[in-house]
């Protein structure tokens, strides 16, 4: 297949690239600079500016872009950031599909747990409906312009959870401390998180490119698991400690919004989907997860 990808400079599109090219796949990655050899293309999405040619002959597009949600304090400014680096990206993808005669057959669109906002009671499968909140409005619009990709496409929408890898994503912060013996879990801990290895992550996505599954599709681990849960299994991984609770006065203090929406977030999530899809998951519990990421961190 010939895939054209954006955002795959970040952690989950390094790992889906090289996944992919694994598989005997060709990826052109979409840049915001020159364009150095025939593996990239140049467009700028905040300008709308996307040379459909390079859709042409394609299988398929894969959107990965936006700016990282819990990079920075979620300012008025930071929070239009990140509307804009989502919604501008995927409309000027749909946007380049809708002036082909012949578009890619499928659009793989990113989107995030935070669909269902920052804490939902039960089990929140594909069809539970948007949750409030600065992200549950974000993944709605989001989705939304995935899905003006012209008639006869494909449209997937992964609302991923949170990744788990030693290279970033939702550990970055977390594992330098607990090899420390100085991490713990988040306010009270009982919150779930919706987990996935960076493996599997990318294995979903590239899974997601050949099925014929359509829609939301929740991204996740089989087995859910709260943040104590969590933390406990990464400090017996790396054979460290994890008491120093982090109250959540404190997140709330430091982190503003932001906690509430992503380190407080109770998002009991099952990947109803996918499973039905036959996907078979290499960490599907968390067990097999933290052994992934010790045996990781030791290479």
């Amino acid at each position: 297949m010939r895939i054209v990808m954006s955002g795959a400079s970040g952690m989950i599109g390094t790992a889906l690239s090289e996944h992919l090219r694994g598989q005997g796949h060709d990826v052109i990655r979409l840049v915001r600079r020159p364009a150095r050899d025939t593996g990239e293309w140049t467009w700028d999405p905040s300008a709308g500016e996307l040379d459909e040619a390079v859709l042409d002959n394609t299988d398929a597009v894969v959107n990965l872009s936006g700016a990282g949600i819990g990079d920075r304090p979620w300012t008025k400014r930071r929070i239009q950031v990140l509307r804009d680096s989502r919604l501008q990206a995927t409309g000027t993808l749909t946007a380049a599909m809708r002036r082909l005669d012949n578009p890619p057959a499928t659009f793989v669109s990113q989107s995030a747990s935070g669909y269902y906002g920052a804490s939902r009671e039960g089990v929140l499968r594909e069809d539970s409906g948007p949750g409030a909140g600065v992200l549950g409005s974000l993944c709605v619009e989001w989705e939304r312009t995935a899905r003006t990709a012209p008639p006869g496409v494909r449209v997937v929408t992964p609302r991923t959870g949170v990744v788990l890898s030693t290279s970033g994503g939702a550990l970055g912060p977390l594992l330098p401390l607990l090899k420390l013996g100085l991490g713990g879990p988040f306010g009270n801990g009982r919150q779930y998180w919706p987990w996935i290895t960076l493996t599997d992550e990318a294995g979903a996505l590239a899974y997601l490119l050949t099925s014929d599954v359509d829609g939301p599709v929740n991204v996740c681990a089989p087995e859910s698991a709260d943040v104590n849960a969590i933390v406990a299994g990464l400090a017996k991984a790396f054979h460290r400690p994890a008491v120093c609770r982090v109250p959540r006065p404190a997140l709330r203090l430091v982190l503003g919004r932001l906690a509430d929406e992503l380190v407080l977030a109770d998002q009991r999530m099952e990947p109803v989907r996918l499973a039905e899809a036959g996907f078979n998951w290499q960490h599907p519990s968390l067990t097999d997860a933290m052994t992934w990421l010790s045996k990781s961190t030791a290479r």
